[in-house]
């Protein structure tokens, strides 16, 4: 977890009358992994973006899209800097657990965000009240490799199925997922982001749907992943939810390259902090969420810019 450290000058502020203004090391464009439309991470990523080029001079975004764990790949091998991640994944890939090749060393933690919600939603009337009753129906799910499509097939095992007891459709976006299901093509669609989802909430305006509950599912998935846990997918969260449901929990989190400079990485977390509020008018469930609800540990290791910026505020990252 030790990185080397590189120094920065801050005194031009002084010089420059920059006092709101945070000075970068470097030019240079940041890439910033984000994930599928339809999912929470694309505005997130649009919002960083615009912050840190407001805030922090001299510095460019790119965002790009992405998911859990090609964002974790394409910041290891060097294509990108910053992206969003799922904890179960990044872990998995620190630890160079399938689908990694190998271990990655050049990850590391910048801040956990939010709650994700694996969810599955099925059409009400395909007759599917569990996992089981999967078998012979048509599932919309990520292309594979990403996340929410690595925890759908662990679903299915844990259930005694695989894809091919299904008509299975892997889809680049939420969104194509969800117009398979609005004109009957699939009667299931699994996606792992924060609630609710846009695409459900689309879909649930076009035809009448459920939220499947997962407590059945839990103990298995744990043996496969101990970062899984049980969350509450409140009542009315969706349309006509009257109900609330048991969905699978992991963490969602920012990673970066462990390459960026300390000083780089420390203010885009002041720029983040200084607002916070701009990212929780996008996504609710990062609302509460503070520097020690960014610093837990979820078994990845912060990079030397993040732990300066919680020492600032009395807490040791990974405690």
């Amino acid at each position: 977890m030790k990185i080397a450290k590189t120094a920065i000058a801050l005194s031009a502020l002084a010089v420059l009358g920059l006092a709101g203004r945070v000075e970068a090391q470097d030019a240079g464009t940041l890439r910033l992994m984000t994930g599928p439309q339809g999912g929470v991470w694309v505005p997130l990523g649009g919002s960083l973006k615009n912050l840190w080029e407001k805030n922090i001079a001299g510095v460019s975004v790119q965002t790009l899209p992405g998911a859990g764990i090609a964002n974790v790949r394409a910041i290891d091998e060097g294509k990108a800097e910053i992206g969003f991640g799922n904890s179960i994944s990044t872990v998995d890939g620190i630890n160079g657990v399938a689908p990694f090749p190998r271990k990655t060393t050049n990850v590391c933690q910048m801040a956990t965000l939010y709650p994700q919600y694996f969810q599955v939603v099925v059409n009400a009337d395909a007759g599917i009240n569990s996992v089981k009753d999967f078998k012979g129906k048509g599932l919309a799910v990520q292309t594979r490799g990403n996340t929410a499509e690595v925890i759908t097939k662990q679903l299915l095992e844990v259930h005694g199925l695989k894809y091919e007891d299904m008509r299975t459709s892997f889809l680049p976006s939420y969104t194509d997922a969800a117009e398979l299901l609005k004109n009957g093509q699939a009667q299931v669609f699994t996606l792992g982001t924060t609630i609710p989802a846009s695409s459900i909430m689309d879909l649930g305006t076009s035809r009448d749907v459920k939220l499947l509950d997962l407590k059945d599912s839990i103990e298995g998935m744990r043996k496969l992943n101990a970062g899984y846990y049980p969350i509450e997918l409140p009542a009315n969260t969706y349309p006509k939810q009257t109900a609330a449901v048991t969905k699978i929990g992991y963490a969602a989190h920012l990673i970066v390259s462990c390459k960026l400079p300390e000083q780089r990485v420390y203010e885009m977390m002041k720029t983040i902090q200084a607002n916070f509020r701009d990212l929780v008018l996008i996504n609710k469930a990062m609302d509460g969420v503070g520097p020690k609800e960014m610093a837990v540990d979820i078994g990845v290791p912060f990079h030397p810019g993040a732990t300066k910026f919680y020492a600032e505020h009395g807490i040791k990252a990974g405690s």
